[in-house]
């Protein structure tokens, strides 16, 4: 439970750790891997994975450190070297797939489904709601679940830099690939969010990183205070709309579980209520995460100090 003090919601100065962190690897890297996976298949692409994992094992020390602090929190013990190699080789398995995802192979995959029926609800409804993720796991898998909800659209709300890169790796992976994507940080992107909800499409967002320069909040995070941001889930009391939790797992081979919660439902809040009810979507997306990364440890993608800025 949080405290009193952690409920004061304040810009952070400066960009967060992870923003000013280089991205590694390139759109030329990422086009010979689609290259070479479409043609070996999963199989033969997975070939690789092994290579690329313990290279960055060995040569990516940040990552590694922070790998190694979350996973003591995480397994509330020292991890052991295979721990940290299969974080690694977890993290590197999602993002390979991503070709297979993004070219709509979704027979390759064993993926079991919980709480679809939340989903078809706020579908028949047919007034939006936000889909609130994470850097946990796969969020492609959201795809999958639009093949079996032939009614359900998804446009993705992220900040502009990763939107940049998102369409620049559907241009090297499928560039037939059709995303709606909204950049975040512009004037108009809260009147694109409104048009999408309005026509009954989802929005996606991942809730748990913050730029640094953005309202945020302390919650209890395994143990610890870390910053989330309010950004989001304002937004959708704002607009008066639920928001729902969704998950996508790695649980090795070739099988994922895409899991979906009732998180908040803002559409007859009040606005002397908002910040309260704001406030309790953050406790309890926390608390979600927590739930589901203690399950699933190794599908924790957030390789940078997660927890930094939390005490102060």
């Amino acid at each position: 439970m949080a405290s009193k003090a952690d409920d004061v919601t304040r810009p952070r100065e400066g960009a967060a750790e992870w923003v000013t962190h280089r991205e590694r690897g390139s759109m030329t890297m990422l086009r010979i891997m689609a290259f070479l996976s479409l043609r070996l298949g999963r199989p033969g692409g997975r070939l690789f994975l092994h290579l690329i994992a313990a290279y960055f094992f060995a040569f990516a020390p940040t990552a590694r450190r922070h790998s190694r602090a979350y996973l003591r929190k995480v397994l509330g013990r020292e991890p052991t070297a295979e721990d940290r190699y299969r974080h690694v080789l977890t993290f590197a398995t999602t993002v390979h797939d991503r070709v297979y995802l993004l070219t709509e192979r979704f027979d390759l995959f064993d993926i079991t489904l919980e709480g679809e029926s939340v989903v078809q609800e706020a579908l028949e409804k047919g007034h939006g709601a936000f889909l609130m993720g994470s850097h946990v796991g796969s969020f492609e898998m959201i795809r999958a679940i639009g093949r079996r909800q032939p009614g359900l659209r998804v446009a993705m709300a992220m900040y502009e830099d990763n939107a940049r890169r998102l369409n620049a790796m559907l241009a090297a992976i499928n560039p037939n690939a059709a995303t709606d994507v909204i950049a975040l940080g512009h004037m108009d992107a809260m009147l694109k969010i409104q048009e999408y909800l309005d026509r009954g499409t989802f929005v996606g967002v991942l809730g748990d990183r913050t730029l640094g320069n953005e309202a945020s909040r302390r919650i209890a995070f395994l143990g610890q205070p870390a910053r989330f941001p309010v950004g989001a889930m304002r937004a959708a009391a704002i607009m008066r709309r639920p928001v729902i939790f969704m998950i996508g797992l790695y649980r090795g081979a070739n099988r994922y579980h895409v899991a979906f919660e009732p998180l908040a439902d803002f559409s007859a809040v009040e606005p002397r209520q908002r910040d309260a009810a704001v406030q309790a979507a953050l406790e309890r997306y926390a608390a979600l995460l927590e739930k589901h990364v203690r399950r699933d440890p190794y599908n924790w993608f957030n390789f940078f100090d997660f927890w930094r800025g939390g005490h102060d």
